[in-house]
């Protein structure tokens, strides 16, 4: 139990990108602020802050992508905001309203699990939503409102692709630096290992007597770096086109998947070294210089057609094209949320629990039950046992958000500009916590969210921090009973499928090898370390002449990043039935070593100094 609450409230690093939405959202949201305090005007403020929020949102992705995503988080808010505006207008029912923001929630959940657009997910979405749904309306107005949604979502589009003009391949560039430096940290690791394992080594003869795996070190390290080069390889999927920085980046690419493959005996180069050349070229990446430029291996600088690894790997051709039978776009979410998915009891944990919280709200006489109704749908992660510890991160960052609004009364009662700046450092505070911990995060989220009601009329101080206080109590242990009542035994199912698309993916792979089950491929031991220069049938670079094999071990890395993701899911489950501990862990330790092999025969390997 100590653990559980040791990682609930434990500080991690703040993530290296924070300030890009942090800055965005402010700059999206201080025009349109500034222009209502100059009206008089800023009741309106939440109208344009549905849309300036949308800033927030796909800062991981390509340009092009990030074109279409923000437009789509756009017109998702101003269908929500426009849904909300019309039921206020229609009905001044609390109960009613409670129940349609409820369901509101539930899409957001469901749509932005299904799409993964990243963060801040649907939290954004359902608090201006939510909030929308008790804000009085006249049906007359809501084009208005809508109207103004629409231009400060614009304008936030036009601020999230702003930078491309400076630096059109950031994204890319960022992604690719990510995979390097986890494959410096696998490095890293054989490194620390390298005295024990030789040490072990010693005293055993033959292939059959070989180390029978990654250590679990090295294991977390290598999905590090399956999972780092997967999201790497979708985001130069994502670029339209081919020129020579992106073919680059995909040789710089299959430069940190090369780390994968077991290092073979007598290699020129340490592990040391490794890790400081994958780190080396993670900061030259990083950097707004060249990108830098990887030398010949030796096996390509032995082939007889003379062609090197330059002119092979960094020609628009050689950019490899996604898999055919890869889903994407509106085509995979749907295909995530067919029915039996395991996506869909959370949203109905959403739904339920999000109703029941804004009705006990109601029922104890508090003013913002759409408070309470936020507050159980941020609570709802993965599994029950992440959302146990977003419950307790949800009330200890707003009991600490709420003293913090308490020490800024002085400032806010000063005056609406004063207001207004405090609300665009808060947001900029909380983009800079929230990473490090959500609870941190909350610290300046609460005072925002009630700075948002002060815009609209002044109420009490006692009367807004009381209700803030209860909703949030409200909300929380309402919306962990659901999870206790709701179960979500489909994700033990999900496990199944994960082992049998990493089983056909490895068939696949092996097949690639020139081996069957039965043979030489069926995970015997040796078959990563043992092998030689000549062993096996080398399979071509999937960046060059023969795609199959770079499909093949994007489908196998893929599989296991999902199976990974899926066991920790449903470990995370309460009445869960019991897990295939065992053949998950077989599975990952034969799906590594055949991935070790591919990436062996068909990836870059240490360059030649």
């Amino acid at each position: 139990m100590s653990n559980h609450l040791g990682g609930a409230v434990r500080l991690r690093r703040p993530v290296d990108t924070w300030h890009k939405p942090a800055l965005s959202a402010a700059a999206a949201l201080a025009v349109p602020d500034l222009t209502l305090l100059a009206m008089g005007r800023l009741d309106l403020v939440l109208y344009t802050s549905a849309g300036a929020m949308c800033a927030l949102y796909a800062h991981g992705l390509p340009y092009a992508a990030r074109a279409r995503t923000l437009a789509w988080v756009v017109l998702g808010m101003v269908a929500s905001l426009g849904i909300a505006l019309t039921a206020a207008s229609l009905t001044a029912s609390p109960v009613l309203l409670v129940a349609g923001a409820s369901l509101v929630a539930a899409a957001h959940k469901a749509l932005c699990d299904a799409t993964s657009v990243g963060p801040p997910g649907n939290l954004i979405l359902t608090f201006i939503s939510s909030t929308a749904f008790f804000v009085p309306q006249r049906p007359n107005d809501v084009p208005l409102h809508l109207a103004l949604a629409v231009a400060a979502g614009a304008l936030a589009w036009l601020v999230c692709m702003a930078p491309a003009l400076v630096r059109p391949h950031g994204p890319e560039r960022l992604a690719v630096a990510r995979a390097l430096e986890s494959a410096s940290a696998l490095w890293q690791v054989r490194r620390e290992e390298a005295g024990p394992r030789e040490h072990q080594g010693a005293g055993h003869q033959g292939a059959g007597h070989r180390d029978a795996g990654p250590r679990d070190a090295e294991l977390t390290a290598r999905r590090a770096v399956a999972g780092a080069v997967n999201s790497g390889r979708h985001t130069l999927f994502l670029i339209p086109g081919t020129d020579a920085a992106r073919a680059r980046l995909a040789r710089l690419l299959a430069h940190a998947e090369s780390s994968l493959a077991t290092p073979r005996a007598g290699r020129p180069h340490t592990p040391a070294d490794e890790a400081e050349r994958c780190a080396a070229l993670a900061r030259a990446v990083r950097g707004g210089g060249a990108l830098p430029e990887i030398g010949p291996t030796p096996d390509e600088a032995r082939r007889p057609t003379g062609a090197t690894a330059e002119t092979e790997h960094t020609t628009p051709a050689a950019v490899r094209r996604p898999s055919p039978d890869r889903t994407t776009g509106v085509r995979a979410a749907l295909t995530r949320l067919r029915p039996g998915s395991p996506l869909l009891p959370v949203g109905v944990r959403v739904a339920v629990g999000c109703t029941l919280a804004g009705w006990a709200s109601l029922a104890a006489g508090v003013g913002h039950p759409y408070w309470a109704v936020v507050s159980a749908a941020s609570i709802y992660q993965a599994n029950s046992t992440l959302s146990g510890q977003r419950a307790l991160q949800r009330v200890l960052g707003n009991v600490l958000g709420l003293a913090l609004f308490f020490a800024l009364l002085p400032l806010i009662r000063v005056g609406p500009p004063v207001m207004v700046l405090l609300a665009l450092a808060l947001q900029i505070g909380a983009e800079a916590l929230i990473t490090r911990n959500y609870w941190l995060g909350s610290v300046c989220v609460t005072p925002m969210a009630l700075l948002l009601t002060e815009f609209g009329g002044h109420l009490p101080t006692g009367t807004l921090i009381a209700d803030r206080l209860i909703d949030t109590v409200v909300g929380v242990t309402v919306g962990l009973a659901c999870c206790a009542v709701v179960t979500n035994r489909r994700a033990t199912d999900r496990i199944e499928e994960a082992l049998a698309r990493v089983t056909a993916a490895r068939s696949a792979a092996l097949r690639r090898l020139g081996e069957n089950e039965g043979g030489s491929g069926n995970g015997s031991e040796g078959e990563s370390e043992g092998e030689g220069e000549g062993h096996g049938r080398a399979v071509p670079d999937g960046a060059g002449h023969d795609p199959e094999a770079g499909w093949a071990r994007d489908r196998l890395a893929l599989a296991l990043v999902e199976l990974r993701e899926a066991f920790e899911t449903a470990s995370g489950e309460w009445w869960q039935r019991a897990l295939p501990a065992e053949r998950v862990a077989a599975a990952e330790h034969e799906g590594h070593r055949t991935l070790a092999r591919l990436v062996r025969h068909a990836a870059p390997r240490v360059p030649v100094s």
